[in-house]
C-alpha cells in the first residue's frame, strides 16, 4: 500500500472514529453564537425581514429553535413534561414526543435546546433526564437520568444545559458530591467516565470544546468552578474557582448561565448580577490557568458573548430588567463603549453582522464596530408569552427567533 494511501485511511478512520460529523447545536458548531450562514440581508425592510413561517404549540421554553435537513426541532414544556417536536418547513407537525418531567419550581420552562447529529438529537430535561431520539420518527434510542444516577445536586432553577458532543459521547454536568461531569457513549448511553467531584451544585452554562496548540479539553462549570477536562479519560487537567460568595452581594446562590469565550490562551468568564467578569490566562504546559485581568463593566446575564475582529459584544446587567450593550477589547480589557437599546439581551453572528434580542421583544440588525452600537435595522416580535430569553438561530438564510410557546422564521437572505 502506498504511503499517500496509507495516509489517506488513516484519516478516514480518525474521522469514522472522532465521530467528527456536522453538529448542529445551540449558538452554532463551536457553542461561540457565531453561525457560517453567508450572503446575508445587511439590512432589513421597515417591519423587519419577510416572515416566512409561523409556528406555535412547541411548548414553553427558552431554548433555541434548530433548523437542520428541512426540518425545524425545538424543545418545550407542555403540562409538567419536556417535549421535543419536528415542524416540517410548511409548519406541520411530523412528531411530538416527551422526554422527561420539566423543572418543578421556579422557572420551569425548557431550556436545553437539541443537539443534533446525523440521524440523532439529544437532549436533556429540566430534572437531568438525557435522552437520544432518532430524528426521523422520535423514538427514543436510549436516555439515562443523569441527575438521580449521579446524585446531582441542584440550586433554584434545577438544569438549563444542553448536551454537548465530544468524538463518541455526551457530556452532562449534575455537580454533587458523587461527581461533576459525566461522559456517556453517545450510541447507547453507557458510562465512559466520571470526574472527581468539585463538590456543589450543577450551573446552568452548557460546556464547550476548548483546542490550542495541541490542548484539547471539555470546558465545563459547576456552580462554582471552571474545569477544563481530557475528553479521552475524564481527568481534570486544571480547575479554576469562579464563584466565591464573599465577593457577590446581590443575592445568596449560585447563578452561572454562559458558556465560556476563549481565543488562543485566553478564557473569559461572565455571569451577570454585578459579579466581576474574569479574563483567564491558560500557561504554555496547559496545566493551569491564572487572573489575567478582573472587569466590572460586561458582566453578562444569560445572554452570551461574541468575540470578533479582537473585541467582545454583548450586554450587561443594571439589574434583572436593565442591562446596556457593550464592547470591550479582547486582549487588554478596555471598554470600547457602553450603550443603551432599551435593554439587555442576547446575540450571535453572521455574514459580518450581529443579530441582537432583546428582553423587550426588539431583534436588531446591528454593524460591529468599536465606537458605538450601530443598529441598522429593527422590528419587534409581538407573538408568544414570558420572558423573551431564548437566543436566536441561524441557518440556511433563515433567522430563527423562539417567544415562549410560539417561534418565527425569517427571510434574511439577500
Amino acid at each position: 500500500m502506498s504511503t499517500k494511501l496509507i495516509f489517506i485511511v488513516a484519516v478516514l478512520v480518525l474521522w469514522a472514529y472522532s465521530g467528527f460529523a456536522q453538529t448542529n447545536q445551540w449558538r452554532g458548531d463551536n457553542r461561540d453564537g457565531i453561525f457560517n450562514d453567508s450572503l446575508l440581508l445587511k439590512e432589513w425592510p421597515e417591519n423587519g425581514p419577510e416572515l416566512l413561517l409561523e409556528v406555535e404549540g412547541i411548548g414553553k421554553g427558552w431554548s433555541s429553535v434548530i433548523f437542520v435537513d428541512g426540518h425545524y426541532y425545538a424543545t418545550g414544556m407542555i403540562d409538567t413534561m419536556d417535549y421535543l417536536s419536528a415542524i416540517t418547513t410548511d409548519g406541520q407537525v411530523k412528531w411530538q414526543v416527551p422526554f422527561g418531567r420539566s423543572w418543578n419550581k421556579t422557572f420551569p420552562d425548557t431550556r436545553s435546546t437539541p443537539t443534533i447529529e446525523e440521524n440523532r438529537i439529544y437532549v436533556q430535561s429540566g430534572t437531568g433526564r438525557v435522552a437520544c431520539i432518532n430524528k426521523e420518527n422520535g423514538e427514543e434510542v436510549w436516555a439515562v437520568e443523569v441527575d438521580k444516577e449521579f446524585e446531582g445536586e441542584y440550586h433554584v432553577w434545577g438544569n438549563s444545559e444542553t448536551p454537548l458532543i465530544v468524538d463518541d459521547k455526551i457530556i452532562c454536568s449534575p455537580g454533587g458530591n458523587k461527581t461533576s461531569i459525566v461522559a456517556l457513549n453517545k450510541m447507547t448511553g453507557k458510562l465512559v467516565w466520571q470526574t472527581k467531584p468539585m463538590g456543589g451544585s450543577r450551573a446552568y452554562a452548557s460546556a464547550t470544546i476548548y483546542e490550542y496548540k495541541g490542548f484539547r479539553y471539555i470546558l465545563a462549570t459547576t456552580a462554582t468552578h471552571l474545569l477544563a477536562i481530557l475528553p479521552e479519560n475524564g481527568e481534570i487537567v486544571w480547575s479554576y474557582k469562579y464563584f466565591d460568595k464573599e465577593k457577590w452581594t446581590y443575592q445568596p446562590g449560585l447563578i452561572w448561565t454562559n458558556t465560556p469565550t476563549f481565543n488562543e490562551d485566553e478564557i473569559f468568564l461572565s455571569k451577570g448580577y454585578d459579579y466581576h467578569a474574569v479574563m483567564l490566562k491558560m500557561d504554555s504546559t496547559g496545566t493551569s490557568v491564572s487572573e489575567k485581568f478582573i472587569d466590572h463593566t460586561l458582566d453578562n446575564h444569560h445572554h452570551g458573548l461574541v468575540l470578533f475582529d479582537g473585541h467582545l459584544y454583548g450586554s450587561n446587567w443594571l439589574n434583572n430588567k436593565k442591562g446596556k450593550w457593550v464592547c470591550m477589547k479582547w486582549n487588554t480589557g478596555e471598554i470600547k463603549y457602553v450603550e443603551h437599546w432599551d435593554t439587555k439581551g442576547a446575540i450571535v453572528f453572521a455574514d459580518g453582522m450581529f443579530y441582537c434580542y432583546n428582553e423587550r421583544g426588539n431583534v436588531g440588525l446591528v454593524k460591529p464596530g468599536t465606537d458605538k452600537f450601530d443598529i441598522v435595522s429593527e422590528f419587534k416580535i409581538s407573538k408568544g408569552s414570558g420572558p423573551h430569553w431564548a437566543h436566536p438561530f441561524i441557518a440556511d438564510g433563515k433567522l430563527i427567533i423562539r417567544h415562549g410557546d410560539f417561534f418565527m422564521v425569517y427571510n434574511i437572505k439577500a
